[in-house]
C-alpha cells in the first residue's frame, strides 16, 4: 500500500507542475524571448548643411541731401540736337517725394528754313544758347533692386518728375514747363547714377506763329547724397 500511495503522489506532483506551466503560457506569464533587433534602413541619414551666402546691400545714406551733375543730348524743336549738361540739387522729403531744383545748358543748330535760304539768320549765334533753370517734384513710384554677381545687391529707384521754370533762349526768359521719368541706380551708400528724360515745353512764335515747343533731353549723371 505504501508503495502505491508514493505512485500516486508522483504522478498527483507532476500533473500539477505541468499545468502550472502551461497557466504560465497560457496568461503571457511564461519567459518570452527578446525580439531580434530592427535593422537599420539602407543607406544614411544625411543632415543638409545649407550654406548662406552674405550679400551686402547699398544703402542710402541717412543725409536727406543729394547734389550732382549730369550730360546728354538736348533736343531743341526746329533748331536739331546738341550736347546738354548741367547741375542737379535734391532735397528728399519722405522716401517718396523729393524735391528737385536743376539749372542746365545746350545750344541751337540752324533750323531747316536758315539752311534753305542760304544765309538768312533767324536769330543772333549768342541767342542760340538755351539756358533753363527749374524747380521739380519727384515721387520714387518703383524701389527695387538689381543683383551684379553673386554676392552683390545695389537699391534702385525709377521714379516721375515734373515741375516749372524759366528757359532763357532766342533772345527772351520763356516760361517752361517740365516733365519726365528717371532712374536711379545706388553704387554704395553715398553715390548714385542716374538716366533722365525730360521733355522742357515753353511757348516760341519765330516761325511766323506760336507755338508750343517740345524739347527733349536725355542724360546721364552722377550724384551724391550727403
Amino acid at each position: 500500500m505504501e508503495s502505491r500511495f508514493r505512485v500516486l503522489f508522483l504522478i498527483i506532483a507532476m500533473i500539477s507542475l505541468s499545468g502550472c506551466a502551461a497557466t504560465k503560457n497560457l496568461f503571457g506569464m511564461g519567459d518570452r524571448e527578446a525580439p531580434p533587433p530592427t535593422a537599420e534602413p539602407p543607406g544614411q541619414v544625411i543632415d543638409p548643411e545649407v550654406e548662406r551666402r552674405e550679400v551686402k546691400e547699398p544703402k542710402i545714406d541717412r543725409e536727406d541731401f543729394e547734389v550732382g551733375a549730369f550730360a546728354g543730348i538736348m533736343s531743341i524743336e526746329d533748331f536739331g540736337s546738341n550736347v546738354s549738361y548741367g547741375l542737379r540739387f535734391a532735397y528728399h522729403i519722405t522716401e517718396g517725394f523729393f524735391v528737385e531744383a536743376t539749372a542746365g545748358m545746350s545750344r541751337g543748330g540752324l533750323t531747316s528754313f536758315e539752311i534753305l535760304s542760304g544765309g538768312a539768320r533767324l536769330i543772333s549765334d549768342s541767342e542760340r544758347d538755351l539756358i533753363y533753370y527749374n524747380l521739380n517734384l519727384g515721387y520714387n513710384i518703383l524701389p527695387g533692386e538689381v543683383f551684379l554677381g553673386e554676392g552683390r545687391a545695389y537699391n534702385t529707384n525709377l521714379y516721375l518728375i515734373a515741375g516749372l521754370g524759366s528757359t532763357t533762349f532766342a533772345g527772351d526768359d520763356r516760361f517752361t514747363v517740365n516733365v519726365g521719368a528717371g532712374y536711379r541706380f545706388l553704387l554704395n551708400d553715398a553715390v548714385a547714377i542716374h538716366i533722365d528724360f525730360r521733355d522742357h515745353l515753353f511757348d516760341i512764335d519765330l516761325l511766323g506763329e506760336e507755338k508750343t515747343a517740345h524739347n527733349l533731353e536725355g542724360t546721364l549723371g552722377f550724384t551724391v547724397f550727403f
